[in-house]
């Protein structure tokens, strides 16, 4: 070992770059390269090789080779890349000085300097003489691109590739070139992300639904293939039901911006979750009932009504933007079947939302809307909210309050059905006493039976006032539409008989639209007449 520490020389037979001297041993080093100048140059500060303990230390040699890395390009980038594992470096300074370093040269005029450039490539001809612009010439300098450095920089990590970004920009680079290279940098990217998706597990539920739509998201922020961008859509369709309404919120990003939100990706994402569901329904075991509903399969509802209440809470989200077309929304409520939708609450909630922000819509069109709730399904709540609501069309608002009212008396029907039954059962021989615990009393049937009645007649009671209260309303809404019928007939009508009063020469026959043959129109001429 002293033989080799006296000739310097490393147990390959080279001569050595620095000697490590540990005690009475001693480690002979050669290379040291870009590649692990920083981790040496960090070893040194954790071992505190400074002048104190010996002339030309390592902490000084290490430093002297920084110096002559970073004055290299080729060499700057691959220890700035070494860095990136090597949290002690940035205490070192050694970042932002690799990256200043970085950004001088990437500001600058290569030719006038000459130092190598990896993007620089030189273009000659046969006899090996050197082109520049097609003229053959060895004293002229290479031709160069503004964008030599784009290539190299794009292997950065993001935040190492941020603040080159910024330095250059601190030293006067034009906007053009960062831009430039920021565009160069996102389609390494997009290149990276489509070999991610490529490599995802097609299994569902391996990759979480959130994951997927955030990949998704970045790949349009990308502008990755079409290809990529379905393979996701279709990723995201199998596991729908695992979504959460804040995921599905994906900023609209094409070109002709028209809504706020990415309706029409949402909607493929459906269709492809109920393809799914749909051909898993025609390959199970025959169990299927009416409308969807399940003999003895009762877990393949469950994902459907996790979807149709996220796609209710969606068009929740989407339904304020007055740009949203009526086809859309329509589209998106119409993919989710109406099974999957036992209480229409939610479906409710969106389309006056809807009807909310659109007011221009005509009655066709609020009626087509409408048709997307069933009335049967609302809530008592629902209901009297809707028959209250005048954003929805009287038909809408007339079948509400049919069908509470068909409620109201199925309920009140239900209960004296009961009430008679428990009459009924009671046995003249018997009191059916109910004792209590210790046998010592017994409960009076017919006191017992009585209170009950009494509650029920007071529930009716309540139930005929609101069933009132509904058909009150729906009298002053049908005079109100009747009203604003009436008055554009009696401006024509008072019109045509101004006209006859001034014409007093001949006898005036005043021909109104009320005058035709309908039977509702007769009956409100009668009206008018009167």
């Amino acid at each position: 070992m002293k033989h080799h520490h006296d000739l310097r020389f490393c147990t390959t037979g080279l001569p050595s770059d620095v000697a490590v001297e540990i005690g009475e041993m001693s480690f002979n080093l050669h290379k040291l390269t870009s590649l692990n100048i920083v981790s040496l140059r960090c070893a040194a500060e954790y071992l505190q090789m400074n002048e104190n303990y010996g002339e030309g230390n390592l902490i000084a040699q290490t430093e002297g080779f920084l110096n002559e890395v970073f004055s290299n390009w080729v060499d700057s980038i691959k220890a700035l890349g070494t860095c990136e594992v090597l949290p002690y470096a940035e205490d070192l300074h050694i970042v932002s000085r690799c990256i200043d370093s970085l950004a001088m040269k990437a500001c600058a005029d290569p030719t006038l300097f000459g130092w190598p450039v990896s993007g620089c490539t030189n273009v000659q001809s046969p006899a090996g003489v050197v082109l520049w612009n097609g003229i053959s010439t060895v004293n002229k300098p290479q031709s160069v691109r503004e964008d030599w450095w784009y290539g190299d920089v794009s292997f950065l990590s993001l935040p190492f590739y941020k603040r080159m970004m910024q330095a250059v920009e601190l030293r006067g680079m034009k906007p053009e070139r960062v831009a430039g290279s920021l565009i160069f940098y996102a389609k390494r990217s997009k290149a990276l992300l489509e070999d991610i998706v490529d490599l995802l597990p097609n299994q569902k539920g391996v990759t979480s639904t959130k994951f997927l739509l955030r990949l998704l998201r970045t790949a349009m922020i990308l502008h990755t293939s079409s290809l990529c961008r379905e393979n996701l859509e279709r990723r995201v369709g199998a596991q729908l039901d695992q979504a959460v309404l804040e995921d599905l919120l994906i900023p609209n990003m094409g070109y002709s911006v028209e809504t706020l939100y990415d309706i029409d990706c949402v909607q493929r994402i459906l269709d492809h979750f109920m393809s799914v569901e749909n051909t898993a329904v025609a390959t199970a075991s025959p169990c299927i009932v009416e409308e969807g509903k399940l003999m003895d399969g009762p877990d393949f509802l469950t994902p459907v009504m996790l979807v149709a209440n996220l796609v209710d809470g969606y068009l929740a989200e989407v339904a304020p933007d007055v740009n949203l077309k009526l086809p859309k929304f329509q589209s998106l409520a119409a993919a989710v079947p109406d099974y999957a939708r036992p209480v229409n609450d939610s479906i409710y909630h969106a389309i006056d939302l809807y009807l909310k922000a659109h007011p221009w819509l005509i009655d066709s069109e609020r009626e087509q809307i409408c048709r997307l709730m069933n009335c049967q399904k609302l809530s008592l709540e629902a209901s009297t909210h809707a028959a209250q609501n005048e954003r929805l069309p009287l038909r809408v608002i007339v079948q509400v309050l049919f069908f509470e009212q068909l409620r109201l008396r199925t309920t009140v029907s239900g209960w004296f059905f009961v009430s008679d039954n428990l009459a009924n059962s009671q046995d003249p021989n018997d009191n059916l006493g109910i004792p209590k615990t210790d046998g010592s009393h017994q409960v009076d049937p017919e006191q017992d039976h009585g209170a009950g009645v009494d509650d029920m007649r007071e529930r009716v009671l309540e139930l005929e006032k609101e069933c009132l209260s509904m058909k009150q309303e729906i009298q002053k809404l049908v005079k109100m539409k009747r009203s604003w019928n009436i008055i554009p007939k009696m401006l024509v009508f008072r019109q045509k008989s101004q006209r006859c009063n001034s014409k007093k020469s001949r006898p005036c026959d005043v021909k109104t639209p009320l005058s035709s043959s309908n039977g509702h129109q007769n009956h409100e001429h009668g009206e008018l007449g009167n």
